[in-house]
């Protein structure tokens, strides 16, 4: 058994799971402030609409952090099987984790209001998040999948961007191999 691979694991659990919950509480908050309603209140009487637009707004947050820590794990991943883990390297890496994280649930926050605001405008003369509010369905089906186009969309790009801020550790060149 390995314990190292153990407890790295573990601690992989604990911060995927507190990720989700932050991104989870994110996503009802910031949802909630745009519809103006609670999604509690919403779900306990049944407004289907507005259940979907808010499973939507968790999946699209999902996609988008997804990238953010598959590249943290892949981090530590590479750092402990170097030649050795150092107490501030990984300090150094929980720090740029964080922040790698954090930045992608704002952003992640930020496209979902973008997509609620292009919705918006793609609809003149529609008050659509009142229409949400009133269980209009079929309003809510779209802005769903405005929502998670924007995501899977945008997702990529992100990781792109939020990689640099990650401190992957320097491997020997005999490590990197060209592509066959």
């Amino acid at each position: 058994m390995n314990l190292l691979l153990v407890a790295v694991g573990l601690s992989k659990v604990v911060f995927g799971g507190l990720v989700a919950a932050l991104g989870i509480w994110l996503a009802f908050r910031g949802l909630n402030r745009l519809l103006g309603t609670d999604p509690t209140v919403d779900l306990s009487q049944g407004n289907a609409a507005a259940g979907i637009v808010h499973a939507a707004s968790l999946l699209a947050l999902g996609v988008l952090v997804h990238n953010a820590v598959n590249a943290t794990f892949d981090a530590v991943d590479l750092t402990v099987r170097g030649p050795s883990v150092e107490p501030s390297a990984l300090g150094r890496l929980l720090f740029f984790a964080l922040t790698h994280v954090g930045v992608a649930l704002l952003v992640g926050t930020g496209v979902l209001a973008l997509g609620v605001l292009l919705f918006d405008r793609i609809t003149p003369g529609v008050d659509e998040l009142a229409e949400v509010r009133r269980g209009n369905v079929a309003l809510a089906l779209v802005l769903a999948a405005i929502l998670l186009v924007l995501a899977w969309l945008t997702a990529p790009g992100l990781q792109a961007t939020l990689n640099g801020l990650i401190p992957f550790p320097d491997l020997p060149p005999s490590t990197f191999q060209s592509p066959s």
